[in-house]
């Protein structure tokens, strides 16, 4: 499975880059498949690993703030790796056709 997730505080004002910088921190060393970009950390692997680093990564922002945001959006596919990769290949070869 794919997750596209975006954890941030809540009423930790404007300022919030260390907590998101912590979240991201956690799914860097989780070993697992990931991208990051400006609005959302992407994460491959199997549903409770994935789902793991999802909440550890939610407890890292949370010890920034009493309330936290959680925006998530998973593609379940069998049979479906390196997902991240081969989707955004698909793209870009039928841009350049």
């Amino acid at each position: 499975m794919i997750v596209a997730f975006s954890v941030s505080p809540v009423g930790a004002g404007e300022d919030v880059g260390q907590a998101v910088a912590d979240a991201v921190r956690v799914v860097r060393e989780s070993g697992l498949p990931n991208r990051t970009d400006a609005m959302f950390t992407s994460i491959e692997g199997e549903w409770d690993e994935v789902m793991d680093v999802v909440k550890r990564a939610t407890e890292a922002v949370h010890a920034h703030a009493g309330r936290v945001s959680l925006v998530l959006k998973a593609d379940i596919r069998d049979g479906m790796t390196d997902g991240l990769t081969s989707k955004v290949e698909t793209v870009e070869r039928l841009l350049q056709q």
